[in-house]
């Protein structure tokens, strides 16, 4: 099981970044409409056989952000 929820996780990191989706979106060279998608997609962030093969093991999943320190060379 994923226990995070990755549209809020994503709505809480735009709100700290200062950033919009739209921002988001264009920063990656995407549109807004697909940024929204994948954070409002129930599954496939994380492959679902893999989720089935953690849970077989007795555990879940929840994804850790950390902030980067310094930006990429190519940002």
């Amino acid at each position: 099981m994923l226990n995070n929820n990755i549209e809020s996780d994503i709505k809480q990191l735009c709100c700290e970044a200062e950033m919009t989706q739209v921002q988001v979106a264009d920063k990656i060279g995407t549109t807004k409409q697909y940024v929204n998608r994948v954070i409002k997609k129930t599954s496939g962030i994380l492959n679902p056989t893999f989720l089935q093969m953690v849970e077989a093991l007795g555990y879940d999943v929840q994804l850790t952000y950390v902030k980067r320190t310094e930006q990429r060379l190519n940002d």
